[in-house]
């Protein structure tokens, strides 16, 4: 399946002109096509504010539209720049609860160069849902929106 998805995903990237419009897509298509992937989101960086805002999400709404750097683990993976796993929430000291139904997490920093703009996140829940095949996937979906809205070579 992650091989067909990335198939889809990377036609998309190539023909769309607008990152907002491209980045729901995804959203949508992993949450409605990866099962377990039950609530998925891109966050960008505010970096005045010194917090992360919501562009973009399929799932269940929440109220976490905008989570300050180091708060959670999207504001965890804000500033140390590194994909965060989370096999299970309820562990997590620094954990952001979005719905009492999330039981896993997994978010992988989106880069323009070099710089940290912002992430997926992923809920899912089922307990230890995400490998390292999901990671790399998710990696390699990041690395694509790069390449094509911020020219990254």
């Amino acid at each position: 399946m992650y091989k067909i998805a990335i198939n889809i995903i990377e036609n998309e990237i190539k023909k769309s002109d607008d990152l907002k419009n491209c980045l729901s897509y995804i959203c949508k298509f992993l949450n409605e096509k990866i099962e377990g992937y039950d609530w998925v989101g891109y966050y960008f960086h505010n970096e005045k504010n010194k917090e992360l805002e919501l562009i973009t999400f399929s799932g269940i709404a929440t109220e976490h539209t905008k989570i300050p750097f180091g708060k959670g683990i999207c504001g965890t993976s804000a500033l140390t720049n590194n994909p965060i796993v989370v096999d299970d929430v309820s562990k997590e000291s620094n954990y952001i609860a979005c719905n009492i139904n999330v039981k896993s997490e997994i978010v992988v920093p989106l880069f323009n160069t070099k710089k940290n703009i912002g992430q997926i996140d992923i809920d899912s829940n089922t307990i230890n849902q995400f490998t390292k095949i999901d990671l790399n996937f998710l990696i390699k979906i990041n690395e694509m929106i790069s390449e094509k809205f911020f020219k990254i070579k």
